[in-house]
């Protein structure tokens, strides 16, 4: 009996040895093998790795000699940004940008208050991200895609607050977390593309970012500058981010160490780790923390940065990376295992992007398959633009019951004022595939049952004539996103500090507000078009919010909505003439002047910032929007006169 047993026993070790070479003998390597665990996977790359490779992937992280690709970067927080390529043949497909699917600004898309809309928002992103990386006409590769921007707009003259969600913590965090959703798609094995969270954290000034100091104490930290962040990494999965410009008590983000004891320990975001963009550079140039290069790459990567490619961007040429590592492992700062746990992440993201498996395998390889028409050309991306852009419309006042506009007894309408004519573009805009104007959407809601009468810029002559002659004037007011640059790079000098915005009132990337109130000339257009036509509606399109006091006062009827969505003109168009009920909420307080705000660089919210603390009285309190709807709430009780210990 036991002799029997021992031949069968021998007999299933020869199977099981013969099939097991045969199986494995398809893959060269083992992390070829989908069927391993992704540490696995990554082990055997890194065991398989020359010290020049491991510290070559702290650039690209792409390992040529094992087909390892690198996978590339774009931007998209409300768009995917695909500009020209560099050294690409004029005329190519890869030459020129290409006209992605736009929605509203962020601020814009908070202002919607509809997490499943920005979630399927950030699907059409994720998507056309994979079309032009795998298409026969693109191929320009951008897996990894910079957004959704989880930072908290605290103050209003903040350059950048049209980056934004909100002042909220919970509302900002829960429209980060949807937007990544989208982005990474729901396949419990791959991601769609890979969302990178940016900028972390308390980010919200442009004057001095790269030298000042945001300062508060863990308590903010935990229950508001990083909550967003947080709330994306461990209920989207998001495992990347960029790091901020600023310091958080006097220590950069780019070397703090509350990205490894905080963001890497506890919320596990550790697999694609980037400065934001010659952030660190700025450590030695700026904040003046270190003063040489070698010192800031070593503790960068000591906090778990390691994508330092480029690290050195907008300052004088220093040593270079693979330099400096190799210094830095001979004089003992730094081991090769350093190194093996930071480029960890890197391969994790290829794996995670399903870029190491048969397509077969992967749902997002279809994608860009020949034959699919391109994208953002189709009615299922147009429709998710023109559903964020109906619903970020708030109606800030309406008065009289103007509004909405009856079609049959419209006969003539003036469209009036700077910001009528033209859909503008904004740091993180790119090629449109079409757009949309008040002016034009108007047009398309009238057709030919009422005349437009349109005047255009601030010329006070031709707004007072048309307003005149018409039963109905609507005035389009607001900032210019750009501050009169054509592109971005023409808002900076050569150097890399920002040029100025010629009105004290607008704001950008690089540049704060000066001021929260409409440029005269606009202010002085509202006035005279009022005067000429009781009749008169505010249409302002801004990035951020206005003190339009006079304006709130005296005009029956007033809506916001922001800049650069192919939809702009469709989603006013359709609120002025009840097609749409307006559901847009504000995402944060507006003053009614710039004197009730606390110093500008105080980052202590508890001193009269946002909804929490903000004591004197808003112009528009947060959450304020109007419908063509009434309502009431009665019998209101709570569940329970106590709340528990915990």
């Amino acid at each position: 009996m036991k002799t029997a047993r021992f031949v069968a026993f021998a007999l299933l070790f020869l199977v099981a040895a013969a099939v097991l070479p045969a199986r494995q003998s398809q893959y060269q390597y083992q992390f070829q093998n989908p069927a391993l665990s992704i540490d696995d996977r990554v082990d055997n790359i890194i065991s398989l790795l020359t010290l020049d490779e491991k510290i070559a992937a702290l650039g690209t992280g792409a390992i040529s000699r094992l087909n390892i690709p690198n996978p590339g970067g774009a931007e998209g927080i409300h768009q995917l940004v695909v500009r020209g390529g560099r050294g690409a043949a004029q005329g190519t497909p890869q030459a020129q940008g290409v006209p992605t699917t736009s929605f509203a600004q962020v601020y814009g898309m908070g202002e919607t208050w509809d997490p499943d809309l920005i979630r399927r928002a950030g699907a059409v992103v994720g998507y056309e991200a994979r079309y032009i990386a795998q298409s026969d006409k693109y191929k320009r590769v951008m897996l990894t895609v910079w957004g959704p921007t989880s930072d908290l707009a605290r103050d209003p003259r903040w350059g950048r607050t049209d980056e934004s969600f909100g002042e909220d913590p919970f509302l900002t965090g829960t429209m980060a977390v949807a937007y990544a959703r989208g982005i990474q798609g729901e396949d419990p094995k791959y991601w769609q593309v890979m969302a990178k969270l940016k900028h972390l954290f308390a980010n919200s000034n442009e004057n001095t970012r790269t030298s000042s100091s945001s300062d508060f104490d863990e308590r903010l930290m935990r229950e508001y500058y990083a909550v967003p962040f947080r709330r994306a990494f461990l209920e989207a999965g998001v495992k990347g981010y960029m790091s901020a410009y600023n310091a958080w008590n006097g220590v950069p983000m780019v070397v703090n160490p509350v990205l490894k004891n905080v963001v890497s320990k506890e919320w596990g975001a550790d697999w694609n780790v980037s400065p934001d963009a010659g952030a660190l550079g700025h450590v030695v140039d700026g904040h003046h923390y270190y003063k040489t290069m070698d010192e800031v790459y070593v503790n960068a990567l000591k906090v778990g940065v390691n994508n330092l490619g480029g690290g050195g961007f907008g300052r004088a040429a220093g040593p270079a990376m693979p330099d400096v590592m190799k210094q830095a492992l001979t004089g003992g700062r730094i081991t090769e295992s350093d190194i093996d746990a930071a480029i960890k992440g890197r391969f994790k993201t290829v794996i995670k992007l399903g870029l190491l498996d048969p397509p077969a395998m992967n749902p997002y390889a279809r994608i860009g398959a020949a034959g699919e028409p391109e994208p953002w050309t189709t009615d299922r991306h147009k429709t998710v633009a023109r559903d964020v852009a109906r619903e970020s419309v708030v109606l800030l006042k309406n008065s009289q019951s103007l509004l909405p506009l009856n079609r049959q007894s419209v006969k003539s309408i003036a469209v009036i004022g700077p910001r009528a004519g033209d859909v503008l573009s904004d740091f993180y805009t790119g090629a449109l595939p079409y757009s949309v104007s008040v002016l034009q959407g108007i047009r398309n809601a009238v057709g030919s049952a009422a005349a437009v009468n349109y005047a255009p810029g601030n010329d006070i002559n031709a707004a007072v004539t048309a307003a005149k002659s018409s039963g109905i004037a609507v005035v389009v007011v607001g900032n210019d996103p750009m501050c009169g640059s054509a592109n971005p790079g023409e808002a900076f000098n050569p150097d890399g500090s920002t040029k100025p915005c010629a009105d004290p009132g607008e704001g950008r990337e690089g540049r704060d507000r000066e001021s929260l109130d409409l440029a005269p000339a606009q202010e002085n257009l509202i006035e005279q078009v009022l005067a000429a036509n009781p009749k008169t509606i505010v249409v302002l399109v801004s990035s951020f919010p206005y003190a339009i006091n006079w304006a709130q006062r005296n005009v029956p009827a007033i809506l916001h909505v922001t800049h650069a969505t192919e939809e702009q003109g469709t989603a006013v168009a359709d609120v002025l003439f009840g097609d749409y009920n307006p559901s847009g909420r504000l995402v944060q307080t507006w003053p009614s002047s710039a004197d009730q705000l606390p110093p500008f660089l105080d980052y202590d919210i508890r001193k009269g910032r946002t909804y929490l603390y903000f004591t004197g009285k808003p112009l528009y309190p947060f959450g304020h929007g109007l419908s063509y709807s009434t309502f009431a709430y009665s019998h209101l009780r709570l569940s329970s006169s106590r709340l528990a210990r915990n």
